[in-house]
């Protein structure tokens, strides 16, 4: 019998549309770090012309810090709205409709500078946030519902590729001599509208979620020919029975609300983990680098920090594309407790460099690389894993729900993260990456004790586990034992 292993240009091209969504979250995510001073000139020089004085240091730190961070506040509102549109619309459908938020961000910051309203920007940043927390919720549901159950690592792992690539085009293309200048920032920032148009264009030649039209439509013929497509083989009926077999099990869960989930003590471990991977992923330093790398780069005596943070970004797409092929052999979980023990140690080599500047002027070499090494193990486990393996750790019936409180989780330490990162260096100076460095090693005991294996399992088998866990039994760690329970299902 046909695996259904293989990769089809259907699934391809389903997977690559789905993840312009997360490409466009990257994007926003490091526009908005190398054309900081030219902001701060703008805001500075619209502050004058309206009150006829300069704006005070503390007003401009503050206005900066809600133009970065206001970002994740509408990603916090966008993720928990998820269940929302695709129990209702559909996984497609629902990333098609959520660009014409792209397309509203993209005309207020781009005419911000135009208007002289620094509260276009920031209004803007919001609604790109909206359009952000929305698609990461979006992307890797649809990625996961469509992808084998042996591919659904590693196609999950696109999500994150999507983002890091989308970083990595904001810092070039936030290069003076591109369009990170006092002419074209404006934009840099509403660039966004051409991918939105791209992804507009290809959607609709991507099928549905086979999951979603049989076990939410109950459209069984559709389903079997969207699969069909998808897997590239004419016999798709033991795929059919296995979704029928998580259907049926659904019309005895039901779709679970957000309240459930919280009240329910069989989702309240799948769900305590879900949302501490979330957190270990964004309180792990990560955004704290990315946002203002190139002030970190600056601090550590860096002669050219863009350039730096540049080379950050291309260790972070080099290393996601390692995790890419790596996350089907290794497991999720060994690549996670690799990836932050990794962080750990670079964030304590960070500090002693930073600590050290001013003694030994070679230790701005070694905060480059110590930053380098920090986005290299970010990529192996806390970048690329914790979104897909929500998806993984729930069935069908809670799985919206759940992905909406795991991306809201996100969303807010990212939020605070964004927010508070600039007062804490101010206050800590080159102590502040001891604070994630601590941070990263309870996020390791965690997942260490905590977190099982969801390599080659289905998502029925998953939630089985969780089911005798919860149930008294203690789930162990054995990877082989687990690739075992889950190994002949090819879903």
């Amino acid at each position: 019998m046909d695996s259904g292993k293989k990769i089809t240009f259907p699934l391809l091209m389903s997977v690559g549309t789905a993840v312009i969504g997360s490409l466009q979250f990257g994007y926003n995510t490091g526009v908005i770090n190398a054309p900081q001073k030219i902001i701060e000139n703008f805001i500075n020089n619209t502050w004058f012309e309206r009150y006829q004085e300069p704006i005070t240091k503390s007003s401009l730190t503050a206005i900066w810090s809600i133009s970065v961070s206001i970002f994740s506040v509408g990603g916090i509102f966008g993720s928990f709205s998820v269940g929302l549109f695709v129990n209702r619309f559909g996984r497609k459908n629902s990333m098609l409709m959520v660009n014409i938020l792209a397309f509203i961000a993209s005309a207020l910051m781009g005419f911000s500078k135009m208007a002289s309203s620094w509260e276009m920007l920031i209004i803007g940043r919001f609604v790109v946030g909206l359009y952000s927390g929305l698609s990461t919720g979006f992307v890797p549901m649809y990625v996961g519902e469509v992808s084998p159950t042996d591919l659904r690592g590693a196609l999950g792992t696109l999500h994150q590729l999507g983002i890091v690539v989308g970083i990595l085009i904001a810092q070039v293309f936030g290069l003076e001599m591109i369009m990170g200048n006092d002419e074209l920032w404006p934009l840099l920032l509403g660039f966004i509208f051409i991918p939105a148009i791209i992804q507009c264009v290809l959607l609709p030649l991507c099928p549905e979620s086979p999951r979603y039209l049989l076990i939410n439509k109950n459209e069984e013929n559709k389903a079997k020919s969207v699969l069909k497509k998808l897997r590239g083989i004419p016999d798709v009926s033991y795929l059919m029975q296995e979704m029928k077999e998580e259907s049926r099990q659904m019309m005895r869960e039901k779709k679970v609300t957000i309240l459930e989930l919280f009240r329910s003590p069989l989702y309240r471990q799948p769900l305590i983990i879900a949302v501490i991977l979330q957190l270990s992923q964004q309180l792990s330093g990560i955004n704290a680098v990315f946002y203002y790398s190139t002030l970190i780069f600056e601090k550590a005596g860096v002669e050219q920090p863009v350039y730096a943070t540049i080379g950050a970004g291309v260790v972070n797409t080099a290393f996601t594309v390692v995790s890419l092929f790596v996350v089907e052999r290794a497991g999720r979980r060994s690549l996670h407790l690799l990836g932050l023990l990794g962080m750990a140690g670079a964030a304590i080599l960070l500090t002693i460099a930073l600590a050290l500047l001013d003694q030994l002027s070679w230790m701005s070499y070694v905060s480059i690389v110590a930053i380098f090494a920090f986005v290299a193990f970010f990529e192996i486990g806390p970048g690329p894993i914790p979104w897909f393996i929500v998806a993984e750790l729930f069935s069908q019936g809670p799985r919206p729900s759940a992905i909406a409180v795991a991306g809201f989780s996100n969303w807010t330490a990212n939020f605070i993260v964004g927010m508070c990162f600039q007062y804490v260096q101010e206050l800590c100076g080159p102590y502040v990456f001891i604070i994630f460095a601590v941070l990263l090693l309870f996020f390791f005991i965690f997942t260490y004790f905590k977190v099982p294996e969801t390599k080659g399992r289905t998502f029925d088998d998953i939630a089985a586990g969780f089911r005798q866990t919860s149930g008294g039994g203690r789930e162990k760690h054995n990877p082989e034992e687990h690739h075992s329970l889950g190994a002949d299902s090819q879903l």
